[in-house]
């Protein structure tokens, strides 16, 4: 049973109080809280075993690296990828995005060579590509979407050509909530001998993300958004790209040999991970999912797609509402305006009220010129949010339209 008053005893911010109001977070895409098996993983960790992992002959730092590789194989587990050694640590989806897109282009990408990304894109998987644009000189190519928020799969596959050499998009939209049909698109781009590089950054802690049943090359997400702690991330890839891609810092841990005239280095993943790792952090990671195994991927799933069907339907009631986005397959996000209240009002005003949702652009300002607005107010669930605090968030935004 997918007992949410049980699990809501997890996360114990979730009963503190803003403005003397009953907190209500709905700012889960900008990062969700955690529970309290994590931070008790973490502190255990710091007081009983922490000592830098990796090549340590002591006990405490076997103890410490033994539980930093557990964690790179919960991650295999979670993700269903085929090894431990396709899975880099990474500070979060930026990073791993970064990552490829300094690494694949050095390697593999030329003057005139091009990049497809999405109208619906995170700044975070639009601006390393363009900043190899400023200094390599290759192209991005855009796939357009429909009015209700989906991409338009012909135009995709009309934008391929023999100049193509990567596929980077979202599977989830952080704005319009569209769940964008990943599989598909990874088969389209493979018949045309391009590899694709998968944003889960809003699809990994909603439901089940499967390496091996997608296909992609590559995949990144991060764990501040998935329950687990800040400045730790994943990036999945393929072995057989791990291994032709070069390093992309240098320093410790990553090397086999050094001397003055020359370098060798680790084999994936740890050619990736230069430096001391955030080990207690990936601990962390893993203790998050593990708990979101725990409750079942298929449960979270239901449960949040109920919940944003009735705030939706809810939502829809209200004078003046206008949502972004009505794509068939969506996620727990979302997007909003009312009447002509700007959306850092409605968000202002919300919080005083307890309420706590994202307004702007997201990081997304593209896709905001596509839809014609500056900013949205943005509303996005989790495992731990109610039928309740929908009932709250819609009574909030009727008293925010009513002042004005």
């Amino acid at each position: 049973m997918y007992d949410i008053s049980s699990i809501r005893q997890d996360f114990p911010i979730l009963s503190r109080k803003v403005y003397d109001k009953p907190l209500i977070y709905l700012d889960n895409a900008a990062t969700t809280q955690k529970p309290l098996c994590v931070l008790d993983a973490m502190r255990d960790e710091y007081l009983n075993v922490n000592a830098n992992v990796h090549r340590g002959v002591h006990w405490m730092s076997q103890q410490a690296t033994d539980l930093h590789e557990a964690a790179r194989e919960t991650v295999r587990r979670f993700i269903n990828a085929r090894s431990a050694a396709e899975v880099v640590f990474t500070r979060g989806t930026t990073e791993g995005l970064n990552l490829i897109a300094a690494t694949y282009c050095q390697a593999f990408m030329h003057e005139g060579d091009e990049v497809i990304v999405s109208a619906m894109e995170h700044h975070s998987n639009i601006v390393p590509w363009q900043l190899q644009a400023q200094q390599r000189g290759i192209v991005l190519k855009v796939i357009p979407m429909t009015d209700t928020g989906e991409l338009m799969l012909d135009e995709y596959e009309k934008l391929f050509t023999n100049k193509t050499k990567l596929v980077s998009l979202t599977q989830v939209s952080n704005v319009l909530g569209t769940v964008n049909p990943v599989k598909q698109m990874t088969a389209t781009a493979h018949a045309h001998g391009v590899p694709v590089v998968i944003d889960g950054a809003q699809s990994a802690p909603h439901f089940k993300v499967d390496m091996q049943d997608i296909d992609c090359d590559f995949f990144v997400f991060s764990g501040h958004k998935a329950y687990g702690p800040t400045g730790i991330g994943v990036l999945y890839g393929k072995e057989e790209w791990l291994d032709r891609l070069p390093p992309y810092q240098g320093g410790g841990e990553m090397i086999s040999h050094v001397s003055f005239d020359k370098v060798s280095f680790e084999r994936p993943p740890l050619k990736f991970e230069a430096g001391t790792p955030d080990y207690i952090a990936t601990h962390g990671l893993a203790v998050a999912l593990d708990y979101l195994s725990s409750l079942g991927m298929d449960n979270i799933a239901k449960h949040e797609h109920e919940l944003t069907a009735y705030a939706l339907e809810r939502m829809q009631t209200i004078p003046g509402m206008r949502i972004f986005g009505e794509a068939a397959h969506r996620d727990a996000v979302i997007s909003f305006q009312v009447g002509h209240i700007h959306h850092m009002d409605m968000g202002t005003l919300l919080d005083r009220l307890g309420i706590a949702i994202r307004t702007g652009h997201h990081c997304a300002q593209p896709l905001m010129q596509r839809l014609g607005v500056l900013g949205t107010a943005r509303a996005s669930f989790a495992l731990y949010n109610t039928r309740e605090e929908v009932d709250q968030l819609v009574a909030g935004i009727e008293r925010v339209s009513r002042m004005f």
